[in-house]
């Protein structure tokens, strides 16, 4: 009986995406550099958005440090002390990443300029030196997530196709409208972060900044219930996989429990590929959250991890509210 050959030897993508993930996840939460835990987050992103790597992807990676350079250089000159006009810069930036995030081709580069314009600036308040550290280590983890990526093809080729389109499916509706929903939706708690200094702020922005872009996919068509699972289910497996781990403190089982995970996700996302940007938004929910507390090294990590999670919660309780008039307006 003969054998498929071309079967045989067609790569698993969840093998793939497990394996590449845990190696982001193993050098990001090893090395420990600012920012480190968002790593697997844009790796991600680029399994569950696209099918192979190659001159996009690099020169969207450069655009990205681009960018991040010149907001981390416009902090630097002191726009922080003039607020309006760095509120009104942090929403005209915003807008600009979710129209760009409705391209398939500029999508990585839409999630790296959405993090960097939200937590360049906070930090900048503080103290003027920090945007430039908190710049170099977003491009870091930018860099890792590439170059993990293209190993990982590498590894585990796909059959000679060339650089085809992203995988993902997009809002058919006009790219404005739906970028200034989106926006309507997020910038209000932005602002409201901003104008009080919320402490430990950062992490919940990263997650309003990464979650919020998932809106604009056409899998989100309900904002209001694709955020109550994401901000439900993401914070459900985190709060698992952190008892778990303070249960079994070892590096190892840290990294197979969230292979484990990696997995289940990656099973689902390849499987069912029209609610792919509701596992793909999960998983990141789950590796900001965790990732965060986890790469930060805090002695009081337990009192940091549920005082993070109730602030998620909070901005998760007002996003889905918010997406709720969103919805009942569309449908009006």
């Amino acid at each position: 009986m003969r054998v498929n050959t071309v079967s045989c030897h067609r790569p698993d993508p969840v093998l793939r995406f497990t394996l590449g993930i845990t190696l982001a996840i193993a050098i990001s939460y090893g090395l420990n550099w600012t920012l480190s835990y968002v790593m697997p987050v844009f790796l991600a992103k680029f399994f569950a958005d696209r099918p192979t790597p190659g001159a996009g992807t690099v020169k969207e990676l450069l655009c990205a440090m681009t960018a991040t350079v010149v907001i981390a250089l416009v902090v630097s000159k002191g726009v922080t002390q003039y607020p309006v006009i760095l509120l009104l810069l942090i929403a005209l930036v915003m807008l600009w990443a979710y129209y760009l995030f409705q391209s398939p081709s500029w999508n990585f580069f839409a999630v790296i300029l959405m993090i960097a314009i939200l937590l360049i600036p906070y930090v900048g308040l503080v103290d003027p030196a920090l945007p430039v550290l908190l710049g170099e280590g977003l491009m870091v983890s930018g860099v890792g997530a590439v170059a993990i990526y293209w190993l990982m093809y590498r590894l585990f080729p796909e059959p000679e196709q060339g650089e085809t389109s992203p995988r993902v499916t997009m809002n058919s509706g006009p790219r404005l409208t739906i970028a200034v929903n989106a926006l309507f939706i997020s910038f209000p708690v932005i602002a409201y972060f901003y104008y009080f200094q919320i402490s430990g702020a950062l992490l919940t922005m990263a997650f309003i900044g990464i979650l919020s872009l998932q809106l604009t996919r056409a899998g989100s068509k309900k904002l209001s219930q694709f955020l109550l699972l994401t901000n439900v289910i993401g914070g459900l497996l985190a709060v698992l996989a952190y008892e778990l781990l303070v249960t079994v403190p070892w590096f190892p089982f840290m990294l197979a429990l969230l292979a484990l995970f990696a997995a289940v996700v990656s099973r689902r996302l390849y499987s069912e590929p029209d609610k792919a940007p509701l596992y793909a938004a999960i998983f990141s929910a789950m590796l900001v959250v965790l990732g965060s507390v986890l790469a930060s090294g805090d002695k009081q990590m337990g009192i940091s991890f549920y005082a993070r999670i109730g602030q998620i919660a909070l901005a998760g309780l007002y996003l889905v509210l918010a997406a709720g008039v969103v919805d009942r307006s569309a449908q009006g």
